[in-house]
C-alpha cells in the first residue's frame, strides 16, 4: 500500500496505515431476514433477491435505521500488510564501518507495515469490492466480518484508474448489499456512509448528495485512462472508511467511499465516492476477464467552461465536453466528429462536463456502439460510434494480452513520418496507460526501433515478442527497448516481464 498521503488541493484518500497517514474508505451491509431468493444481479455477482416490499425514506424523515440495518453486516474491515525495506541500523560507528563490521553495512531489512480500510460484500460466496489504494502492494490481506469472523483474502484484480479493486474470501452464505442505481441519485438526496473509520467498526454517518460527476483530478496524472466522476456528499468519512459503502435510504449500494476534502487528513465537510455505474462494471470485468475492458472514443476533451477565447469563438453552448483533438486511431474521428465539436449527450444522457462523459463511456466495452450527440457551431449532430480499446481495435483483452501488460497504444510509421524522422522502420507510442511502459517511464511520442535487438516495423512485431515471452516460448524474461523521442534524444529502456 502506498503510505504517502495524497493531499493535493486538499484531496485525501482515506485508508489507515500504521504510521498514522491516511488513504481509504469502508462500508458495511446487511442481508435481510426472510423471503430471500438467490439470483445473479446485473453485474454477474450472486446476491440475495429481496422479496419484501419497502419504501424509501422520505427526506423529512431522518430515521435511517432500516437502511443502516440493511447495510452494516455486509461491510467488512480490511487489514493489509505490506513489506517495506528499511536500513538495518539506527546508528553507525565510523570505526566499525571502515573495517567492515559497521551497522551501516547491514543489508536493508524488510519490515511489515499494517494498514486498514473497508470493503463491501457483493456476493454470498465472498466477493468483496474495495479501493485499489486499500490493497495496493499488500502481501497479506485479512478481512474481518461484522460478526468478528476473520478470513484471509486474495486479490482478484484491481484498477488504479478508478481506484477500485475486487478481492475474495473463501466463505459461503455471507450477507450482501444489493446494487442501487447511482444514476438515479439526485442532489439533495439523503445517503449513508458505512465503514470503519479509525478502526471503529460498523460506523454509519448520514449526509446528502452535494454534487454528482465531480472531478477532483489535479491534471498532473499522466494516466490517460484516469476516470474521475465522483458522487460528492457531506456524510462524514474519515481514515479507515476507504472502500466502504455509500448507500441510499433503501439500503442499496450506490457508491464506494474513496476520498475526502481535507488539509489535515480528517473529515472537513466533503467526501467523495466512486458511483456504482462505474465501480459495478469494473468489478464485473475484473471477475470475468481479470482486467478492465475499457472503451474509448479517441478524443481529447475539455470542459466548455475552461475554454479560452480562441477555442470558444464558435461554441454555442455553455456546457459539455469540447473536442480539442484525437488519438490515433480514433473511432470518433472516423465517425465524423470534428475538432471544435461539443459532446452534449451519450445515448440521450446529457453530458455537461468531461467527467460526465468519462462516466458514461466507462459503462461500455470495446465493440459496443453508442449514439453521440454533438453541438457543432449551434447545430445538433448525431453520430453512431463503435467504441475501441486503447490499441484501436474492438477485441476483448485477456489479462496476459501483450497490449494489456505493456499498457500502450502504437501506430506504424507512415512513409512521410519516416522521412521526417530520418528512419526506415519503427513504431510510435500514441498512448500510455497503466502497465509496464508507464512503469518504465516511456511516454507518448516515443519511437520504438529495436526490441531485444530485433527491428520493429509494426505493432504486431512488438506484440509477437512480448507474447512469446509471456507464454514461455522465449528464453528471454524481459525487453530491452532502443528508440528515441522526436526531439532526437535516444533513450533505452529495460522492462522485466517475469514479475
Amino acid at each position: 500500500m502506498n503510505t504517502t498521503m495524497k493531499n493535493v488541493l486538499g484531496i485525501v484518500l482515506v485508508a489507515v496505515v500504521s504510521s498514522g497517514l491516511t488513504i481509504g474508505a469502508n462500508a458495511y451491509m446487511n442481508r435481510q431476514h426472510a423471503n430471500v431468493a438467490t439470483v445473479d444481479n446485473s453485474y454477474g455477482f450472486n446476491q440475495p433477491l429481496r422479496l419484501t416490499n419497502y419504501s424509501g425514506v422520505a427526506a423529512e424523515n431522518t430515521d435511517f435505521t432500516m437502511a443502516a440495518e440493511r447495510s452494516v453486516h455486509a461491510v467488512v474491515h480490511i487489514k493489509s500488510v505490506t513489506e517495506v525495506q528499511v536500513s538495518g541500523g539506527q546508528y553507525m560507528d565510523p570505526f566499525e564501518f571502515f573495517f567492515g563490521n559497521g551497522r551501516g553495512n547491514q543489508p536493508r531489512q524488510p519490515q511489515k507495515r499494517v494498514g486498514a480500510g473497508s470493503g463491501v460484500i457483493i456476493s454470498t460466496d465472498g466477493y468483496i469490492i474495495t479501493n485499489n489504494h486499500v490493497i495496493d502492494g499488500a502481501s497479506e490481506l485479512e478481512v474481518t466480518l461484522n460478526d468478528n469472523r476473520k478470513f484471509k483474502a486474495k486479490v482478484i484484480g484491481s484498477d488504479p484508474s478508478t481506484d477500485i479493486a475486487l478481492i475474495k474470501v473463501d466463505a459461503k452464505d455471507l450477507p450482501t448489499i444489493p446494487f442501487g442505481d447511482s444514476e438515479q441519485l439526485k442532489v439533495g438526496e439523503w445517503v449513508l456512509a458505512v465503514g470503519n473509520p479509525f478502526n471503529l467498526t460498523s460506523t454509519v454517518t448520514a449526509g446528502i448528495v452535494s454534487a454528482k460527476g465531480r472531478s477532483i483530478s489535479t491534471g498532473s496524472d499522466e494516466d490517460v485512462s484516469k476516470i474521475q466522476s465522483f458522487i460528492q456528499t457531506d456524510a462524514a468519512v474519515n481514515p479507515g472508511n476507504s472502500g466502504g459503502a455509500l448507500v441510499n435510504t433503501k439500503g442499496e449500494l450506490v457508491g464506494i467511499n474513496t476520498a475526502i476534502y481535507s488539509e489535515t487528513g480528517n473529515f472537513a465537510g466533503y467526501s467523495f465516492a466512486v458511483p456504482m455505474s462505474i465501480a459495478g462494471k469494473v468489478v464485473q470485468d475484473l471477475k470475468q476477464y481479470g482486467n478492465v475492458q475499457r472503451a474509448i472514443l479517441g478524443v481529447s476533451i475539455l470542459d466548455v467552461s475552461k475554454l479560452n477565447d480562441e477555442q470558444k469563438k464558435d461554441v454555442k453552448v455553455t456546457e459539455g465536453a469540447w473536442v480539442g483533438g484525437f488519438a490515433m486511431p480514433s473511432s470518433a474521428k472516423d465517425a465524423g466528429v470534428e475538432i471544435g465539436d461539443v459532446i452534449v449527450a451519450v445515448n440521450d444522457v446529457a453530458v455537461r462536463s468531461t467527467s460526465r462523459l468519462q462516466e458514461e463511456i466507462s459503462k461500455y466495452r470495446p465493440g459496443d456502439k453508442v449514439k453521440i450527440t454533438v453541438n457543432r457551431k449551434g447545430v445538433q449532430k448525431i453520430f453512431n460510434i463503435e467504441l475501441r480499446n486503447m490499441q484501436g481495435n474492438t477485441k476483448i483483452l485477456d489479462k496476459a494480452d501483450p497490449s494489456e501488460v505493456l499498457g500502450g497504444a502504437y501506430q506504424e510509421l507512415s512513409d512521410k513520418r519516416k522521412r521526417e524522422l530520418g528512419v526506415n522502420y519503427g513504431i510510435e507510442v500514441t498512448g500510455v496507460t497503466n502497465g509496464k511502459l508507464k512503469d518504465a517511464g516511456i511516454k507518448k511520442g516515443y519511437i520504438i526501433m529495436l526490441v531485444n535487438d530485433e527491428k520493429i516495423s509494426t505493432p504486431e512485431d512488438l506484440e509477437r515478442i512480448v507474447d512469446s515471452i509471456l507464454k514461455g516460448r522465449s528464453s528471454e524474461q524481459g525487453l530491452f527497448i532502443k528508440g528515441f523521442y522526436p526531439n532526437g534524444k535516444t533513450t533505452y529502456y529495460a522492462i522485466n516481464l517475469s514479475e
